[in-house]
């Protein structure tokens, strides 16, 4: 028994020794290596102009492995070893820490081989604490997430939970690209806990996120915010957006909500208002709409800005009625006279000489009811029917927007299409992504598809321009500058699907002469006499400080004036 348990052991020790050695010598590596992990940091989110709207501020956890907590030498400067006691150890660090030594104490006893000290201490901080040179002492980097503009686009920005997972806004649809690689570095230990100086040691860097440089601009998304949010609470509104694009590009400067959710704090902003509602929020247009129908029978000649038509008080077509905001006996209406005055009767008889699939075509081709491929949650496409399921007064309303709905980008990208000469652009949010090395990757402005001609868009600027120069919207008028734009006001359908208030809207574009901006207005659920609220006031604003921010030259030439009447 004693010759075969020798045998055993020998045969074991040989194979050990002399035919697995690496694998023995793999164990006892693995056995007293460590792997430290080296977070990614979190990549920024700027607006146009490179001010940050969210960042990642570095900190720092400070961890203790329990059983390695006692007596140590450390090495002082000139080159000897202090001996440190366990007692003194504990009062280094909760003054390294400016924290009692009983909490100190109370986290570096026992049997863990790993526990949080302090959490979310200062670079300075971490410092003080490696500098002790304590074996039982770690540190691991750590990343707050912090928004320097509060709400300022914060619908647009979203934020992050405690423990720094994407939540909302960019910072989920862009996770992956701010989020970076993490990287780790590897070393080994001796028995008593202590780094081995000359043994094999590994750090793979980590790679930062990107940041991502959006086209807002900062400035004037906070002047709309500001300028909707008073006017919402002057009207005593259910919620309001404004939205700036420039004509060119798709850019959008501002996307604003009267409500903005401060990433900071999400918490104190109800949950349906911490993402925009002007990408989320689908309603019926209502008369801006009309400049799709004007686009429409302009493209099809059936119609010029000059074309004539004898208006009675109500127009019924195959059975359906439809009357006007203001009562009128017969009028001698050309069609810039039917915006100019925004007139469902003249719509609705100018509009029926475009066959169903023509009107379903045209609002196609200006977006209505399309996606918006913008980089955020919860955007709605509108809703728009197909012609074969339209019933007999909707084939009309879509006329003039109802039947259909879509969100306040929609309109105001609709617009886009007439301020660009017909050339209908992808609404775009996110201009760059930028390497932390600082090499920028532009995002490709998408080709655009053509809505209408060239010169079909220039006659309907001539007709928007009338309804601010002859038309209803004359208090939208700038001083120096030539506004073209389209009123609108559209019912709401309440819980029982009865009238439960009226949408407001204005869309205007400048200068005239050479449309740059768009500027669109929602006011949902405005208190008072719906003829008499004027979201001019909130437009203008806002519409002024972007002329000035881009310092856009006062107007040159005049307006055409096309007759509204004959």
């Amino acid at each position: 028994m004693l010759l075969a348990l020798l045998v055993l052991l020998g045969g074991r020790l040989f194979w050990v020794q002399g035919l697995d050695p690496s694998g023995l010598a793999q164990a006892v590596t693995a056995n007293r290596t460590r792997v430290i992990e080296m977070p990614a940091t979190r990549g920024a989110i700027e607006d146009i102009n490179g001010n940050v709207l969210a960042k990642s501020v570095q900190s720092f956890n400070i961890t203790v492995d329990q059983t390695l907590f006692q007596d140590y030498d450390r090495a002082a400067d000139n080159g000897t070893k202090v001996h440190v006691g366990r007692d003194e150890a504990i009062s280094q660090l909760a003054d390294a820490l400016n924290v009692d030594d009983a909490k100190v104490r109370a986290a570096v006893t026992g049997e863990k081989r790993f526990n949080y000290v302090a959490r979310n201490v200062s670079p300075e901080v971490r410092t003080k604490v490696i500098d002790l040179g304590n074996p039982a002492i770690y540190s691991e980097s750590n990343s707050q997430r912090v928004y320097p503009s509060g709400a300022v686009a914060g619908g647009l920005v979203g934020f992050m939970s405690s423990d720094n997972h994407a939540l909302a806004g960019l910072e989920l649809t862009q996770d992956k690209q701010l989020t970076g690689t993490d990287g780790k570095r590897t070393f080994e230990i001796g028995a008593n806990g202590v780094r081995i100086p000359n043994a094999t040691a590994e750090d793979q860097p980590a790679q930062d996120g990107q940041t991502v440089r959006l086209t807002i601009n900062q400035d004037i998304q906070w002047v709309a915010q500001q300028a909707i949010a008073n006017q919402v609470a002057a009207m005593k509104a259910e919620w309001g957006t404004a939205v700036v694009v420039e004509a060119s590009t798709g850019n959008l400067i501002a996307v604003a909500d009267s409500t903005t959710v401060d990433p900071n704090n999400p918490g104190a902003t109800p949950a349906d208002r911490r993402s925009s509602l002007a990408v989320g929020a689908a309603y019926e247009p209502g008369s801006t709409t009309k400049m799709i129908t004007a686009a429409g029978l302009i493209e099809e000649k059936k119609a010029t800005p000059l074309s004539q038509y004898l208006l009675p008080p109500t127009y019924t077509i195959d059975g359906q009625t439809f009357s006007d905001s203001f009562e009128h006996g017969y009028e001698r209406r050309t069609l810039a006279g039917i915006l100019g005055m925004s007139m469902n009767t003249g719509t609705v008889m100018a509009g029926s000489q475009l066959s169903r699939e023509q009107r379903y075509d045209y609002l196609r081709r200006f977006g209505v009811g399309q996606p918006l491929n913008l980089p955020l949650p919860g955007t709605s496409q509108g809703i728009l029917a197909p012609p074969d399921q339209w019933d007999g007064r909707q084939q009309y309303t879509v006329l003039f927007g109802q039947g259909v709905s879509q969100t306040p980008v929609h309109t105001a990208m609709a617009f886009q299409a007439i301020a660009n000469n017909g050339m209908k652009l992808q609404p775009r949010l996110i201009d760059a992504y930028i390497d932390p090395d600082g090499t920028e990757h532009k995002v490709p402005i998408v080709p655009g598809t053509r809505a209408v001609s060239e010169d079909t868009a220039h006659q309907v600027q001539q007709i928007l321009e009338g309804v601010i120069t002859d038309g209803g919207a004359k208090d939208a008028q700038m001083e120096g500058y030539r506004i073209g734009g389209k009123t609108g006001t559209s019912e709401n359908p309440g819980a029982n699907g009865r009238f439960d208030g009226y949408t407001a809207s204005f869309v205007g574009m400048a200068p005239m002469e050479d449309p740059k901006y768009i500027v669109g207005i929602v006011l949902q659920k405005p208190q008072g006499n719906i003829y008499g609220i004027s979201t001019a006031p909130v437009f203008k604003t806002i519409m002024s400080q972007v002329l000035n921010t881009y310092k856009v030259a006062p107007s040159t030439g005049n307006p055409p004036h096309l007759p509204l009447t004959y």
